[in-house]
């Protein structure tokens, strides 16, 4: 069965909750795997057939434990992953397209194929307390993540992508 792996880095637990959110919806359409940036590993991004990557956005770019995981990842994978489905989810304090754009630059690399543009959910979080603050995703933004990882999952097992 065609698996999703869903790669996540939070600190402070937005990007891990939209991340659970899809992971729920992509069990309940066919096989998910969820895992922390810091934990997965090439032979994890191999055995997958689609890829929904979430991170946070710090200081206008991907956090850098989300870049660690496709410095680590990257070449080990390249040229074994070509055309494979992705998307990408970023929990950000403003606007979270620096972010966007530097995750798509890298899924550009390793030739994946972008089936839906980049969910960015805004915490409005601007000041040194509001940032570093545990985050509480709303239900509405929640309900987004999982749509996405249902489409994801329910795309892969129907051949779609």
């Amino acid at each position: 069965m065609a698996q999703v792996l869903i790669v996540y880095h939070s600190r402070t637990g937005g990007s891990r909750q939209m991340a659970e959110a899809a992971f729920v919806a992509a069990q309940a359409e066919g096989e998910a795997r969820l895992l922390r940036a810091e934990e997965a590993m090439p032979e994890d991004v191999l055995a997958a057939q689609g890829y929904l990557f979430c991170a946070p956005e710090n200081l206008a770019a991907l956090s850098g434990a989300m870049k660690e995981f496709f410095d680590r990842c990257y070449y080990p994978v390249l040229g074994q992953i070509e055309g494979r489905p992705y998307a990408q989810m970023i929990c950000a304090g403003s606007d979270g397209e620096g972010a966007a754009r530097q995750l798509a630059r890298i899924a550009t690399g390793w030739r994946l194929k972008e089936v839906q543009a980049p969910l960015i959910v805004c915490t409005h979080a601007q000041t040194q307390e509001e940032i570093l603050a545990e985050k509480v995703i709303g239900a509405a933004e929640l309900e987004r993540c999982s749509e996405l990882g249902a489409a994801l999952g329910a795309g892969l097992v129907m051949g779609v992508f």
